[in-house]
């Protein structure tokens, strides 16, 4: 158990790794327009990992972020438009007055919203699974994402627990931005990898 090849030093590496990833991802990210390419990134190593084929991690996560820079940065801003949109008007759906009316409108771009959110998440993973366009990666990461709803929803949550946390749980911020910097989002994208692996492998 604690030897070198012991299950106790591979869950350290798996960790640290982890870790490495985790702030790889959040440097990459910081220029905003580079979100959509660091998230394909990390997928792209944490997906690797799920299937015990990963190598150096700065290596690999830089190479596919090289790789995949131009099509998902594309996919980023072409679906962060919708997703502003939606967003501004589930917020000034709030000033409409109370009623029927105002839950139903609610309702309508709340699940728009969550549909936006699902063709993301599958689009930019899609990007480093498949060699495809533009157009047809966001096209198939909503037809697979709303063909498979249920794992879309346990997916999305799991991309988003960082911040549903600090919606909810504001009273641990601390802990939370720790654990946000350390490990939180490559934690959620290797669990994710999982799920995804699955799903995809229908389509390999």
């Amino acid at each position: 158990m604690f030897s070198i090849d012991g299950k106790f030093f591979g869950v350290l590496s798996r960790l640290a790794d982890l870790v490495i990833l985790n702030l790889l991802f959040l440097v990459c990210c910081i220029p905003v327009v580079t979100i959509g390419a660091a998230v394909t990134a990390m997928y792209s190593v944490t997906g690797k990992m799920a299937e015990e084929k990963e190598g150096y991690i700065l290596k690999s996560f830089f190479k596919a972020f090289k790789d995949n820079f131009k099509q998902s940065t594309a996919i980023w801003l072409i679906l962060l438009v919708p997703f502003l949109v939606i967003s501004v008007d589930l917020y000034l759906s709030n000033f409409m007055a109370e009623g029927l009316g105002q839950t139903v409108l609610k309702g309508f771009w709340m699940l728009a919203l969550l549909i936006v959110l699902f063709a993301m998440i599958y689009a930019l993973t899609l990007q480093c699974t498949f060699e495809n366009s533009v157009k047809n990666t966001i096209k198939n990461a909503f037809l697979i994402s709303l063909g498979h709803a249920p794992w879309s929803l346990v997916v999305t949550a799991l991309a988003l627990s960082p911040f549903i946390s600090l919606l909810y749980l504001g009273e641990y911020f601390s802990a939370e931005l720790l654990a946000m910097l350390l490990i939180w989002f490559s934690g959620a994208a290797y669990i994710n990898s999982f799920i995804l692996k699955k799903i995809y492998r229908k389509f390999m």
